[in-house]
């Protein structure tokens, strides 16, 4: 086994692609059907998309550190069904408040607080994504989900033109369209995101992303070693390296011994020949593999 059967890196995800659409599109590049992507982007969006490759997949669900961050640009004046740029005008006004009046809500938002997800999202009622149902022209009762904002700045404003620029990190799940509606609506007025930007995820930031040009390019040259090992997911962890009966008993099935966990309250990441090959952990005084990646 080679590091590159299976791993993690960064996309700087194209303006109007799906996250699916790279997907597919970097199926295609590395020759590699299990793909998948961790925190979809709306495809106005531009950003950091980390991608798993192989069995790293089983991974996208454990990752500890979530964290979003993104820079977003929204314009005051109007609403629309999307809660973006791309989609109808719903509702109009003519009230842009000051910069004082905006950074003093700003600053409203930052913690713990509840959001209810766009129609245009990718979330599942009854089996069928949001989006696919807005776009048949209905409207459905969306569950508030808890969301955390730990900064939310202003970084521009612009009252000729009525725009305004925001940092915000956040939680998973948070959605900055929403935000920017729901800012609006706390100065008696309408918005809707002119462009987003996410520069930070979980591990990822700007710097570690490769265009998918990057990728087509270094796959020709280098055959795939730009994808990281998957205990990169997983920095804090305790390590454990199995001998080879070891592996061979924990291929067969057999549970790993209770040992391995001694002075260890979470997760360990298993290795074999310094390859992370599982994520396991003690739970009710069991030892149990939460993945394998062999």
């Amino acid at each position: 086994m080679q590091f590159n059967d299976y791993g993690v890196f960064a996309v700087d995800k194209p303006q109007f692609f799906t996250s699916f659409d790279v997907v597919a599109k970097l199926r295609g590049i590395l020759g590699i059907r299990r793909i998948g992507h961790g925190g979809t982007l709306d495809p106005l969006a531009t950003g950091v998309l980390p991608i798993f490759v192989g069995k790293a997949t089983k991974a996208v669900d454990l990752i500890i550190d979530n964290t979003k961050r993104y820079t977003a640009t929204a314009r005051f004046g109007i609403s629309t069904d999307t809660g973006d740029i791309t989609g109808e005008v719903t509702e109009r006004s003519d009230v842009v408040p000051s910069d004082i009046q905006l950074k003093k809500v700003l600053e409203t938002f930052v913690g713990d607080s509840m959001q209810i997800p766009p129609m245009y999202s990718a979330i599942k009622v009854n089996g069928r994504p949001l989006y696919d149902i807005a776009r048949s022209g209905r409207t459905v009762e969306r569950q508030e989900r808890r969301i955390t904002i730990t900064s939310l700045s202003l970084m521009d404003f612009d009252s000729t033109s009525r725009e305004f620029t925001i940092d915000v990190c956040c939680s998973k799940g948070t959605y900055i369209r929403v935000l920017a509606e729901d800012i609006a609506r706390r100065l008696d007025t309408k918005a809707t995101i002119v462009s987003l930007r996410r520069t930070i995820s979980g591990i990822f930031s700007e710097t570690d992303c490769l265009s998918l040009e990057d990728i087509q390019q270094r796959k020709e040259i280098c055959n795939n070693d730009f994808i990281l090992p998957i205990d990169r997911l997983f920095p804090t962890n305790s390590s454990f390296y199995l001998s080879e009966q070891q592996l061979q008993k924990f291929i067969n099935g057999i549970p790993l011994p209770n040992d391995i966990f001694l002075g260890n309250n979470g997760p360990i990441n298993i290795y074999y020949n310094n390859k992370m090959i599982a994520l396991a952990e003690m739970i009710d005084g069991k030892s149990k593999t939460i993945a394998r990646f062999i």
